[in-house]
């Protein structure tokens, strides 16, 4: 049991938490919300030891352990994989090693009689005895189990962490609290660098873990599958609820609902209390009573109603300048790190207004193809951006974006154009943000994930962009900014490409999925849900679980009869061709509400009063850009149709 004890931190004189208290038993699987920046991961440290509260206290009983995976960290280590895992376990290491060096000396000495001899043996028994007691013998497989079950390869055991991306050694991190299983263990945001394959495998893990879990995540899934109890913060206090994520928002709301009712009924019967006291106070009738009153009043135990957080991001991207029919043109590429090959003979086209969703399993090459189009990797062959295109990135890991030793406002002020020199408009965009007076002097390095994330996206409107790449983007941010990121990305009208495993993100979002698979992409028209359909997925957790292995871990391949092979090629045409058929009908309905936007805008305009009115250069330019989007969306109809005749006549040659 670990007691949380009316723990207070203030941040330049704010509270952020206000007397927190409460307990963790030792089967609790708590999930810790709230809005971004409220204090999460500054209550894990806490809980962690690794900050001081200004009051309050964490207790706990002898023998207690804690562990925690922050959010990001970083690793210099040279060692391999393998070997920094074990390092957790270093006393273990070092009894194995002198077991070994007492062995060597025992078969080389004669003097079986001395004391010095008898000492060896001695302490040789004294470490069989602690290693047998300490489970010394069950390390390398369990290291082994926790590994590959974070996605790690039998192969990769022996290669250098540094070798390894952000990502992969926040992996080798949760690898090494797994396996000493603490009585504690606090994760925040566990999922962010995973694939679903190892969400699932962690998922079982934590189930099933002999000690107490709580984790900081916007899976709402994860949290589903995992918890059995929620803390929320708000406004610096908590509210303790005995149930996993979804069932929380429910009782949330009675509880508010509650709450507003029981406040509602006394400040009326306060109301009433005042007249009464107002009324006869002067009276000599009715003032001992009005004195009886006010002494009831003054003794009333007042409810405070604990309104929600409401405060999100508010934003909008700035219109994309106009770019060339061809945005970007792959053609043959390559991409390996020493004769590990990620991408093989990538060919394909993004063009303009392409929205495109990058999706698959960890390793296969999404966040790489990124990181060659943006010009972070070299590679051999052609990728090559076409006229006028501007790119805005958003990187999955914001070090490779964002300066740690930088304020939030010098983040901004070294990149700002001159249209961005008035500080007055820098703060109003920090502020949009959620970045107050008082945020804007803090250093990067000391920001939470999703105070780094929606920096980030802030960088984003200091210049108009018209191919806008983002990796993993919802990773740090909560509901509301999601959602509110999601709406800013329907509006935007330029070209988009999306890396993200979150489907009710990328719903409506996309047009056109890249799946990344055997180092190659296959590209499928329409929506993100037509994809998963056609796999016959309900979501990303089903269609990037792993094929069926036999035991020596070779896939299970079954041969496949030519007559097989041309019904399988002719069901996958006519999805294609249905899928395609739909995006058609889709975009002629698009093309229709365009032009009766425009036809709405040329009525005004033939009005002889029109260009007297003060509105008539703000129509003729919303005119302008009606006009230009109904051109692109004829283009995208266009294209569309020459792909739905190339696939009939593939079909056609089949059949």
């Amino acid at each position: 049991m670990i007691i949380v004890d009316n723990i207070c931190v203030q941040f330049s004189g704010i509270d952020l938490f206000q007397g927190i208290t409460f307990v963790i038993n030792p089967k609790d699987r708590i999930g810790l919300v709230g809005k971004n920046g409220v204090g999460k991961s500054t209550l894990m440290h806490i809980i962690s030891g690794e900050q001081k509260p200004e009051t309050g206290t964490i207790s706990h009983g002898e023998g207690v352990t804690i562990g925690y995976l922050p959010q990001e960290i970083k690793n210099d280590s040279t060692k391999s994989i393998y070997d920094e895992v074990l390092t957790v376990f270093q006393e273990i290491i070092n009894i194995e090693k002198d077991i070994e060096r007492i062995n060597v000396e025992l078969t080389t000495r004669t003097d079986y009689e001395s004391d010095s001899y008898n000492d060896l043996l001695v302490r040789l028994s004294e470490h069989h005895e602690k290693l047998s007691f300490m489970d010394g013998h069950k390390i390398e497989k369990e290291a082994e189990r926790v590994l590959k079950g974070l996605g790690f390869k039998a192969s990769d055991f022996s290669r250098s962490l540094a070798e390894f991306s952000g990502g992969w050694q926040m992996r080798v991190e949760l690898a090494k609290l797994l396996i000493q299983q603490p009585s504690l263990l606090l994760l925040d945001e566990p999922t962010n660098h995973l694939d679903i394959e190892s969400i699932l495998w962690l998922e079982e893990f934590l189930i099933n873990y002999p000690g107490a879990v709580m984790m900081v995540s916007h899976d709402r899934m994860f949290l589903d599958n995992i918890t059995n109890r929620t803390i929320e913060i708000v406004f610096g206090k908590t509210h303790d609820y005995k149930a996993s994520y979804t069932k929380y928002f429910e009782l949330r709301e009675e509880r508010l609902e509650q709450q507003r009712s029981a406040y509602k009924n006394q400040q009326k019967y306060i109301a009433q209390q005042e007249r009464f006291i107002e009324r006869f106070k002067a009276k000599n009738t009715k003032a001992k009573q009005a004195q009886s009153k006010m002494k009831q009043l003054d003794k009333i135990e007042r409810i405070e109603f604990d309104e929600l957080d409401t405060d999100s991001i508010q934003f909008k991207f700035p219109p994309a300048p106009r770019s060339g029919d061809f945005v970007l043109h792959a053609e043959d590429v390559r991409k390996a790190y020493g004769e590990s090959v990620i991408l093989n003979k990538l060919e394909f086209d993004i063009e303009r207004g392409d929205r495109v969703a990058f999706v698959g399993k960890n390793g296969e090459g999404k966040s790489t193809l990124v990181k060659l189009v943006v010009g972070q990797e070299k590679f051999e062959a052609i990728l090559k951006l076409g006229h006028n295109v501007t790119i805005g990135y958003y990187a999955q890991i914001q070090e490779s974006t964002l300066n740690e030793n930088d304020t939030v406002l010098e983040t901004i002020e070294n990149i700002a154009s001159n249209e961005w020199s008035n500080i007055s408009r820098i703060r109003g965009l920090l502020g949009a943000f959620l970045f107050g007076p008082d945020d804007v002097d803090k250093r990067v390095k000391v920001l939470s994930g999703g105070e780094k994330s929606r920096l980030a996206l802030a960088k984003l409107l200091l210049k108009p962009i018209n191919l806008l790449i983002l990796d993993e983007p919802t990773n740090h941010l909560d509901i509301a900014s999601k959602e509110v990121l999601k709406n800013a990305l329907l509006d935007y009208n330029g070209t988009l490409i999306v890396v993200s495993h979150d489907r009710d993100f990328l719903q409506g979002l996309t047009t056109k999925t890249f799946e990344f698979k055997n180092k190659g992409i296959k590209v499928h028209y329409g929506p993100i849900d037509e994809f998963l359909e056609s796999h016959k997925a309900e979501s990303f957790r089903d269609f990037e679980i792993p094929v069926v292995k036999s035991k020596d871990e070779k896939e299970v391949v079954t041969p496949v009869s030519s007559n097989k092979e041309n019904f399988e090629r002719k069901k996958e045409l006519e999805k294609n061709i249905k899928t395609l058929q739909s995006s058609i009908k889709r975009y002629e309905q698009k093309i229709e509400e365009q032009e009766k936007i425009i036809k709405s805008f040329e009525e005004k305009m033939t009005d002889v009063e029109f260009y007297n009115s003060p509105n008539s250069k703000e129509i003729i330019f919303k005119h302008a850009e009606a006009q230009r989007s109904l051109d692109d969306l004829v283009k995208q109809w266009e294209r569309t149709i020459e792909d739905y005749e190339r696939e009939e006549n593939v079909l056609k040659e089949i059949v």
